[in-house]
């Protein structure tokens, strides 16, 4: 009797769309009498999934190379079926239709569900929908594929703002929130298998349910109460705030709830007022300077992630320095910068003021650098410090060591604490840092450790002059 058919899903992009992965996981692994199995190796695979970006000109160039490469294993693996999601088909249907004849389907940002009539060999080929059609749903068929103890929750679908050098809500829709109730619920389910730090997303979390009806249930503060009150839960972050006036009771909630972590994600993009009118973002300089000021004096030991964009069309070298003036500043623990690029619907492809690419690199470094110097910093002030790590497995630098991340560092786009001592994954350990470098931090578990004998590796990082 022949077993299980392989499948495996390659998923590129933001949280966002490894949600929507997950999700898809969970609809081939809910195929009747266990018809499916995952496999890291695409070279196994009878089915690959590949789960697309197409925000940036980087995120398309990768995607498509992706498929590419997929495709190569219908001729030279067990590949019989190439499936394509996500945003890039969602934004280019017709074209990758007849520009890749490898590809079996073509599902959009919105068709997760739909994998179940390709898995039963029903389905057309080209199966993108309406974005609007679907929001996650605590129903949905799930399996989380990161670290067991911590899972991303979309919260809302879509955006409803028009910054200029954005295409997401042509193919992503508008805001689409979820009731508190049904985000909640996954949160529970969640907690039930293990889950410990749950990761609040959406394109726009701070509109969180501004296209319900008002009540007091539809608003961010009563929802992330809500999720940091489920049993088991132990830390809940915050992802995607917008620059404007924030709701106290939210500030409330990241000063003193024990559960609500002190961590804010807001990308600001830029610090420049001719930039950031260009870039249509609805405010100021000012604006943000306050609101990066007012969380800073109410919310202790804040950790500020924000990401910047550089070579954006009218860009001067004053708006540049203008951007590290309040970098240097603001001292954010983590920055992401990216440099611009032109999408053929944004309404930042047709400004004047092109910026060339070399003085776009340029920008881009120097401000990395400068926010190297203030991470390093930042880290080193730990030095001595005992903090609370979630352990989350075997680190994939150095052989025998466990690693895992404290309050301040984000699953998968922040750094590390590598640990010296006796840890599992998924528990919650006291540690005192021992070293620090620009983004890792090494340190001793100083708590009661666990019955297992087992040694780890002592690990030393390679730390920079200053």
């Amino acid at each position: 009797m022949a077993g299980p058919r392989k499948i495996h899903f390659v998923s590129l992009g933001c949280p966002k769309n490894r949600v929507d992965t997950e999700v898809m996981v969970g609809v081939a692994l809910g195929r009747s009498a266990g018809d499916f199995e995952l496999t890291t190796d695409a070279e196994d695979a009878e089915v690959i999934v590949v789960n697309t970006c197409g925000f940036i000109g980087e995120a398309k160039r990768e995607s498509i190379d992706t498929i590419f490469e997929m495709a190569e294993l219908k001729k030279l693996g067990a590949c019989k079926k190439l499936v394509v999601t996500g945003c890039l088909s969602q934004r280019y249907p017709k074209e990758l239709e007849a520009k890749m004849p490898e590809v079996d389907h073509f599902l959009g940002s919105s068709d997760m569900l739909k994998l179940a009539q390709v898995l039963d060999g029903k389905a057309d080929r080209m199966l993108v929908g309406n974005p609007a059609d679907w929001v996650v749903r605590a129903s949905d068929p799930r399996v989380v594929t990161g670290p067991r103890a911590s899972a991303y929750v979309k919260i809302a679908e879509g955006c409803n703002r028009s910054c200029a050098f954005c295409t997401i809500p042509q193919f992503r829709g508008k805001q689409r929130s979820r009731s508190a109730d049904d985000v909640v619920r996954e949160v529970e389910q969640l907690a039930s298998q293990g889950v410990r730090e749950v990761n609040l997303i959406s394109q726009d979390t701070i509109a969180y349910g501004r296209d319900h009806a008002r009540d007091a249930r539809s608003n961010l503060a009563a929802l992330v109460r809500r999720v940091a009150d489920v049993k088991g839960i132990a830390w809940t972050r915050v992802f995607y705030l917008y620059p404007e006036k924030i709701d106290e009771a939210l500030v409330d909630l990241l000063a003193n709830h024990p559960r609500v972590v002190p961590y804010v994600d807001m990308p600001l993009q830029h610090a420049s007022d001719a930039m950031l009118k260009i870039m249509r973002r609805g405010h100021g300089k000012d604006r943000q300077k306050r609101v990066v000021d007012h969380m800073r004096k109410s919310i202790p030991d804040l950790v500020f992630r924000t990401a910047f964009i550089v070579g954006h069309p009218g860009e001067t070298d004053a708006d540049f320095d203008e951007l590290c003036a309040f970098v240097a500043w603001a001292r954010f623990e983590h920055v992401g910068v990216f440099k611009y690029s032109d999408e053929e619907t944004c309404a930042s492809t047709k400004l004047d003021g092109k910026v060339r690419a070399l003085v776009a690199s340029n920008r881009w470094r120097r401000l990395m650098a400068l926010q190297r110097k203030i991470a390093r910093a930042k880290n080193r002030a730990l030095v001595g410090r005992e903090l609370e790590v979630l352990v989350e497995g075997p680190s994939e630098e150095h052989d025998l060591v466990m690693m895992g991340r404290h309050r301040g560092q984000a699953p998968e786009i922040d750094g590390q604490v590598y640990l010296s001592g006796e840890v599992l994954p998924g528990q919650m350990r006291r540690v005192k840092i021992t070293q620090a470098s620009d983004y890792d931090l090494v340190g001793d578990v100083v708590d009661a450790a666990p019955a297992s004998r087992a040694k780890k590796k002592r690990v030393g990082l390679k730390v920079l002059p200053a």
